[in-house]
């Protein structure tokens, strides 16, 4: 069998099979414990949901709040039912929302701690 007859699957369980010296295994375990307790590379791997959960909370708010209006207005037990689910996650959201601002190490935490 030459290599134009593999397919894609073949070829990459020939790269699993690649087999890693003991000293390689200790180097690579080594790295990844190092990049585990990297905080700052962490919070530099987790940008992109930084800044959808600011984005998340107002959504939350505007959709509770809207809900709210409305439930009362009509009395609608289905709104009222949506109400109760949305607020509970809508708090919860918020205090990660608040937590994440007032945790030291951040700029925006820093940011959020001059105006307390």
């Amino acid at each position: 069998m030459d290599d134009s007859d593999m397919d894609d699957w073949e070829t990459w369980e020939m790269h699993d099979e690649a087999r890693l010296s003991p000293r390689e295994r200790l180097v690579l375990l080594q790295i990844e414990t190092g990049l585990r307790r990297d905080r700052r590379f962490a919070r530099r791997m987790g940008d992109g949901q930084r800044r959808l959960l600011p984005a998340a909370v107002l959504l939350l708010s505007m959709a509770s709040a809207f809900v709210a209006a409305m439930g009362i207005r009509t009395s609608d037990p289905a709104l009222l039912c949506c109400f109760a689910f949305l607020w509970p996650l809508t708090l919860f959201q918020a205090v990660r929302l608040l937590c994440r601002l007032t945790r030291g190490g951040s700029r925006s935490g820093q940011r959020a701690r001059e105006w307390l």
